[in-house]
C-alpha cells in the first residue's frame, strides 16, 4: 500500500515538472518574438561582439599555430627525405663517372692495342713507389702473362713510360722515364735530329747532347729514335714511340751541345692502365745471334783494323 502511494506521487511529480517546463516553453517563444527582447538580445551580442572577435581571434591564432607546426614538421621531414634521396643519387652519380672513365681510358687502350704493330698486355697500376728518389709503380701482370724484364711500357695514345725492371708471377715493376736512372734516345719530330732523354725527379725530362746548330721550335714533339746499329745491336726502345713535348730549351754560347727540357706526353703521376710490349727485344742480340769474325786464318779472333765482322750467326758449340 505504501509502495502504490509513492509510485503515484512519483507520477503526478513528473506531470507537473513536465507541465511547467512546457508553460515556460510557450512563454520564452512569446517573449522571444517580442521587440523589446530582440532588441535587448542585439544590445548583448554587440556590447560582447569584441569579446567574441578576441576569442574568435585567439582561437584562429592557436589553430594556424598548430596548422603551422604540422606543416613544418612535415617539410622536415621531406626535406630529411630529399636530402637522403640526393645523397644516395650524389653518390651514384659519382660512381658513375668512375665507371664511365674507366670505360673511356679502357675503350681508348684497347683501341691503342688494336692499332699497335706489336703483341701487348694490359694492365692495372696497383701500387707506386712512395719514395722522393725514385719514380716507378707496380701492375698486376707478370711473368704468368709473358712479361719479362726490359719489356716497354706504353700509356694512352701509345706514350712512353718506361720500362719493367724487375717480374713477379703475377706483378712487374715499371721504372718511369722521370726516373733518375732512365734513359731513352730521343728523336725531334720537325727535324730528325736525336739526343739523350734522361729522368729527372722534379717530373721534366731533359733531353741533353743536342747538337747546338740544330733549331728546337717550342711545342716541338719527341719520339723514340729507335737506332739499331750493325751487329744486331738496337735501342731498348721501338722507334715512333711518343716521349714529350718541348717545353723550353737552354743554349750554352760556348758549347757546341744544347739542352731541350721536355713535358712527358704520358701523365706519370696519375698512370691506372698500361700496355707491355712483350715482342721487341732491345740491346744486344742473343749470344747465337751475335756477329762473329770469318775469318778461319784470324785465330785470336781479334778483328783487324777497320774491317766489320761478319753478321751470320754463330756456330752454336
Amino acid at each position: 500500500m505504501a509502495s502504490a502511494v509513492f509510485a503515484n506521487k512519483v507520477v503526478r511529480r513528473r506531470a507537473i515538472a513536465f507541465t511547467v517546463l512546457l508553460a515556460v516553453s510557450f512563454v520564452l517563444m512569446a517573449i522571444s518574438s517580442s521587440p523589446i527582447v530582440v532588441e535587448a538580445q542585439k544590445g548583448i551580442a554587440f556590447a560582447f561582439s569584441p569579446v567574441q572577435g578576441v576569442i574568435d581571434d585567439a582561437a584562429g591564432g592557436v589553430s594556424s599555430l598548430v596548422r603551422t607546426v604540422v606543416e613544418i614538421d612535415t617539410l622536415r621531414q621531406d626535406n630529411a627525405s630529399l636530402q637522403d634521396e640526393n645523397d644516395r643519387l650524389r653518390i651514384e652519380n659519382a660512381r658513375l663517372e668512375a665507371t664511365k672513365r674507366d670505360n673511356d681510358l679502357l675503350t681508348g687502350l684497347l683501341q691503342l692495342q688494336a692499332g699497335l704493330d706489336h703483341a701487348t698486355v694490359a694492365a692495372s697500376v696497383i701500387a707506386r713507389e712512395p719514395a722522393e728518389f725514385r719514380r716507378a709503380v707496380t701492375i698486376d701482370r707478370g711473368s704468368d702473362h709473358g712479361i719479362e724484364q726490359g719489356d716497354v711500357v706504353i700509356g694512352a695514345g701509345g706514350a712512353l713510360v718506361g720500362r719493367v725492371v724487375e717480374v713477379g708471377p703475377n706483378y712487374s715493376n715499371v721504372t718511369l722515364l722521370t726516373d733518375g736512372s732512365s734513359t731513352v734516345m730521343g728523336q725531334f719530330s720537325s727535324n730528325g735530329a736525336t739526343g739523350e732523354v734522361v729522368g729527372d725527379l722534379a717530373g721534366a725530362l731533359n733531353m741533353t747532347k743536342v747538337d747546338s746548330s740544330v733549331p728546337i721550335p717550342l711545342g716541338d714533339e719527341v719520339v723514340t729514335a729507335g737506332i739499331e746499329l750493325a751487329g744486331g745491336i738496337r735501342s731498348p726502345y721501338p722507334k715512333g714511340l711518343l716521349v714529350g713535348q718541348v717545353i723550353d730549351v737552354r743554349r750554352d754560347a760556348n758549347s757546341v751541345v744544347q739542352t731541350a727540357f721536355l713535358e712527358p706526353a704520358a701523365n706519370l703521376d696519375r698512370l691506372e692502365y698500361l700496355l707491355v710490349i712483350t715482342d721487341y727485344q732491345g740491346g744486344l742480340p742473343s749470344p747465337d745471334e751475335q756477329p762473329v769474325n770469318c775469318d778461319p786464318d784470324n785465330e785470336d779472333g781479334i778483328l783487324p783494323e777497320g774491317e766489320q765482322p761478319c753478321l751470320g750467326p754463330a756456330t752454336a758449340p
